[in-house]
């Protein structure tokens, strides 16, 4: 494996991250554990969740998975670098309205109700899922300043946020002599490319590290033409590539990715994890297998070189917006 520091921070992270969102939901606790011990036996030191994770009524069983491999002991947290996030609503038909979002009292509520779940002390890496227009930031570096003085988390991310926000927290943070966003957390892969008009640009001029979610962007980017003609029954049958493909267009256009790489025998799956790899400022990609084969297969991909041949004819295929202005004037 190999490892990078987190934006500007001093923390050595995998280039590879694990997302667990399908642990409880679709992979049951057993098979998660056994992921995830897999996971650190390949190296890979950067855990993501989130404490909305189990979904529907239940919210939080996700991080309740991680908690109970914790607990097994055997170095499994000392080795962990653990993201979580906060933000959505945790009560299930709950009219309490102060169980989501960035206010204060949310934040310090859902930090504690984590860490139980967790069975840990602290969260290296606490992100906000989302956007919360109604907080101000001034609200929001409060908590956490006292959360980090309490020794509750280390360092802070965002996740979904435009680049005004970024730029907003971290210079709000910066006059409170706080260190502020150390991370964002985005939509980015090669058929998804917006980010680099001003989220990319943002998070690496205030020194964020850019972690990639959906790098196949739903399985589009894994083959999902060739697993379409092999009658494939899984996740690419009947999500968000499956709709994406009845697009003519973005056809044509998966199309010529597979057959490109299918010229140069890689994978596509591995192609679109080492493009990712290769972007300025991107820390790494998060990879949410369900199965440890599927674990295995993006291990691989932080080996796989990508020719400056290969790297111009993606860009071909699936080209950037490029930066703003330029993306939208002149």
């Amino acid at each position: 494996m190999k490892y990078t520091q987190l934006g500007r921070t001093g923390l050595k992270v995998s280039r590879l991250v694990l997302g667990t969102m399908n642990f409880g939901p679709l992979t049951n606790e057993a098979d998660s554990h056994s992921i995830m011990d897999s996971a650190l036996d390949a190296g890979v030191n950067f855990f993501d969740t989130a404490n909305v994770y189990g979904f529907g009524a239940a919210k939080g069983r996700t991080e309740e998975i991680l908690g109970t491999w914790f607990a097994q002991g055997g170095g499994r947290r000392e080795r962990t670098v653990l993201a979580t996030k906060v933000f959505g609503h945790m009560g299930e038909n709950d009219p309490w309205p102060n169980h989501d979002k960035l206010s204060a009292l949310n934040i310090r509520q859902a930090v504690d109700a984590s860490l139980k779940r967790l069975q840990t002390d602290h969260i290296d890496l606490y992100q906000f899922h989302h956007v919360d227009r109604d907080t101000p930031f001034e609200e929001i570096w409060q908590a956490i300043d006292v959360l980090i003085q309490q020794g509750k988390i280390l360092y802070v991310g965002s996740s979904n946020f435009p680049g005004y926000k970024i730029a907003q927290g971290n210079e709000i943070a910066a006059r409170r002599g706080s260190l502020g966003l150390v991370s964002e957390q985005c939509l980015y892969n090669l058929a998804e490319r917006r980010a680099e008009m001003e989220v990319i640009p943002a998070a690496r001029d205030y020194g964020l590290g850019v972690i990639p979610w959906s790098p196949l962007h739903g399985g589009l980017l894994g083959g999902a033409l060739r697993k379409e003609k092999e009658g494939g029954t899984g996740r690419t049958a009947g999500g968000r590539a499956a709709e994406a493909l009845k697009n003519p267009a973005t056809r044509e256009q998966v199309k010529a990715y597979e057959d490109l790489l299918a010229k140069h025998s890689i994978e596509p799956g591995d192609a679109a994890l080492a493009w990712l790899l290769t972007r300025p400022g991107v820390t790494g990609p998060i990879v949410g297998p369900r199965t440890a084969e599927q674990l295995t297969s993006a291990v691989r991909a932080v080996d796989v070189e990508l020719s400056e041949e290969v790297l111009t004819s993606l860009d071909e295929i699936f080209p950037g917006p490029g930066p703003s202005p330029e993306a939208f004037a002149w």
